[in-house]
């Protein structure tokens, strides 16, 4: 097993991370950050989320910046303003033991305008964006990504599936000469393949994390055979017999999501809702209940859930089963972090158990029912 100083991290930065409790690398880590810190490279990391890819990309990215040079050197962008909040927190963490200052800052859409060009008139080495809020700084002249070294796309594929292609493209447009690209993604849908094709080198060093370690050797996955009628009765008693254990509750639909919440909010749950159609304050105040606690469990849409990353998860339950493997594998991936165990619970309706023997077959898992 490597250390961080054998992959050939330096000692300040390996002193942030004990601190952060993160003490020896995931195997994404492991196969990363000696190609990302090694030769300039464009780099292409198949990857789910919650296998430590923002150590991956964000150390050697560090390693990267000249301090010296008050430009943006390096541009990391996510789907969403969760993500994009974690990965600034976390490259700000890391560098609490440099000699020379690094600064990474963050912009995204909801929040306004003005506040964000303020902050970047501010010496800014590495910036940290969602997609559609990029273009809108760019266009109005507040930043300037002509001398980019590094451009990073972090969960590419999310990215596409929620409309940001265009954007995508014309921020991949600028300076292709001079940067390397280093692309994260779950999946390779054609769009993704379009984006290697036209923006990387074909010699792009690549990494596969396999499907089998994706799927984390942590979770239990069980199911609940029931009915649409009786979905919340059940849903009851589950949380009941968990009481003081904390969870996430997956619904396909915003109405879904809405429906379910008041539900259980009834029945005198500690329960918040994640969905699209919300004001980005209203979401953040149900964030910031749920991470310190004050708010039991979550219900959330699949795209609503992206970035959040809260440890301490006991469980994910599926209210209804998603349309995507690779959504399933998103969701269950919630619970069951750094090392601890955890529970992933469908709610099936006849005639759904085939979905069930699918997951089973192509994510390698086994599901054993509960019957309550």
């Amino acid at each position: 097993m490597s250390t961080f100083l054998d992959l050939g991290i330096r000692k300040d930065y390996i002193k942030a991370l004990k601190e952060l409790n993160i003490k020896s690398p995931t195997i994404i880590q492991e196969q990363t950050i000696p190609l990302l810190l090694g030769k300039s490279t464009d780099f292409i990391g198949l990857a789910q989320t919650g296998t430590g890819k923002t150590v991956a990309f964000g150390l050697p990215i560090l390693h990267h910046i000249d301090p010296k040079k008050e430009e943006v050197q390096a541009l990391i962008l996510a789907p969403t303003r969760e993500l994009v909040q974690q990965i600034q927190k976390q490259l700000f963490k890391f560098t609490k033991y440099c000699d020379s200052k690094i600064f990474a800052e963050k912009v995204y859409g909801g929040e306004k305008m003005d506040i964000q060009i303020r902050r970047l008139t501010r010496t800014t080495h590495i910036l940290v964006a969602t997609p559609g809020r990029l273009l809108d700084l760019i266009e109005r002249g507040a930043v300037d990504i002509q001398n980019i070294k590094t451009l990073v796309l972090d969960e590419a594929d999310e990215m596409l599936s929620m409309g940001f292609k265009d954007d995508l493209n014309k921020i991949l447009k600028y300076n292709t000469g001079q940067r390397h690209t280093w692309l994260f993604s779950a999946t390779m849908p054609e769009g993704i393949k379009q984006i290697i094709k036209n923006y990387m080198s074909p010699d792009a060093a690549k990494v596969e994390v396999n499907r089998e370690f994706l799927v984390n050797a942590n979770i239990t996955h069980q199911y609940i055979s029931t009915t649409i009628k009786d979905k919340v009765n059940l849903l009851t008693r589950i949380i009941e017999r968990r009481e003081g254990e904390r969870g996430i509750i997956f619904c396909r639909t915003k109405a879904g999501t809405q429906n379910l919440t008041e539900q259980l909010l009834n029945e005198g749950f500690s329960v918040g809702a994640l969905e699209g159609d919300m004001q980005q304050r209203d979401r953040d105040k149900v964030m910031r209940a749920f991470k310190n606690q004050s708010l039991d469990i979550l219900i959330s849409t699949d795209v609503s859930a992206r970035g959040i990353d809260v440890s301490n998860l006991a469980f994910v339950i599926h209210h209804q089963l998603p349309e995507h493997i690779e959504y399933y594998t998103h969701r269950s991936g919630r619970t069951a972090r750094a090392g601890k165990k955890g529970n992933s619970i469908a709610l099936i309706i006849p005639g759904e158990m085939q979905k069930i023997i699918d997951l089973q077959k192509q994510l390698g898992i086994t599901f054993k029912e509960i019957i309550m």
